[in-house]
């Protein structure tokens, strides 16, 4: 099948690559319905959020600041409110947690959206790899923070990439959480997606005979501020995207379409503990799917928490 072709195809859901966000959402009504989106302040955030609204959600944006997730919720018409939680400070997402937990009104789901990208050299928090601790720990800590909120037939959808491929060889450098016995910017964030892959298949066994649900998507190849750091001059950069846009690089519409689809279409209401890309259940790496390497991250995981300030 030619790329033009598999662009074009719809899967088995009805949806596929050229879907947006709107679209998995058509005829959906979530009135009555709360949902968190981390990193709301632009890209697949902003969209994800503006579209849950657009169809009824009140929706909890999060950010680094408070002023910037008030910012974007301010740019919602619809129902929306903005709080900080800045995923590499425990505080912060502590502080997140307690001020849901005392509002006290249930989550129908959490969309974990926010990430950062490719550091082009080793940057930590508390003693771990920037990467591995915004993007997973961070969401780690906010999730089974907020677990006791999740409505009964609630759904978690953890943002995972296609790059979780590049994690190292063994999965999860449990050695090597800090980066300080080798850090490369690509590696190392496929292992923070394949952590939030994890700990998506991990989540959904722990919710197994539950109405709940946590599944794990791809966007796809979108042209954000999270490619900021990836080590190519700009003018090339900006060369390639523009050469490559029509083909292979979604819109921000189309990459926020399977977290949409998986935080509020109904048929995704029978999906547990799946990758979906392209708003349909694809294949990841075989160790995606060991339980024990992901069982393993959990204990791992509740560990470092445990520890931080």
């Amino acid at each position: 099948m030619s790329l033009y072709a598999l662009i074009k195809s719809n899967g088995p859901s009805g949806f596929g690559y050229r879907s947006t966000a709107e679209d998995v959402t058509a005829g959906v009504s979530l009135a009555g319905k709360r949902i968190l989106v981390t990193g709301c302040n632009s890209g697949l955030g902003f969209e994800t959020m503006r579209v849950l609204a657009q169809r009824g959600a009140h929706v909890v944006g999060t950010a680094r600041t408070t002023g910037k997730a008030r910012d974007a919720a301010m740019r919602i018409r619809e129902s929306a409110e903005g709080i900080a939680c800045e995923l590499s400070d425990p505080a912060s997402i502590r502080a997140c947690v307690a001020a849901l937990k005392a509002e006290g009104v249930p989550l129908d789901a959490m969309v974990c959206n926010a990430g950062i990208m490719a550091l082009p050299k080793l940057e930590q928090a508390f003693g771990y790899e920037l990467q591995f601790f915004t993007n997973h720990i961070g969401h780690f800590m906010l999730v089974t923070g907020l677990t006791d909120l999740l409505a009964e037939d609630g759904r978690v959808v953890m943002l995972s990439s296609a790059a979780h491929r590049m994690a190292p060889k063994e999965g999860i450098q449990f050695d090597n959480l800090s980066g300080e016995k080798g850090y490369k910017a690509g590696m190392a964030y496929g292992q923070s997606k394949l952590a939030n892959l994890l700990f998506a298949k991990e989540l959904a066994r722990r919710f197994a005979g539950s109405e709940r649900t946590a599944n794990a998507v791809h966007p796809g190849v979108i042209a954000t501020n999270l490619m900021r750091h990836i080590p190519v001059p700009r003018p090339i950069l900006a060369g390639i995207m523009g050469l490559l846009s029509a083909v292979a690089f979604k819109t921000v519409p189309q990459g926020a379409a399977t977290q949409c689809y998986a935080a509020a279409n109904p048929q995704a209401a029978a999906l547990n503990g799946q990758y979906l890309a392209d708003c349909n259940i694809a294949p990841a790496r075989p160790d995606a799917e060991d339980a024990a390497l992901a069982a393993r991250l959990w204990d791992v995981s509740e560990q470092i928490v445990a520890k931080l300030p």
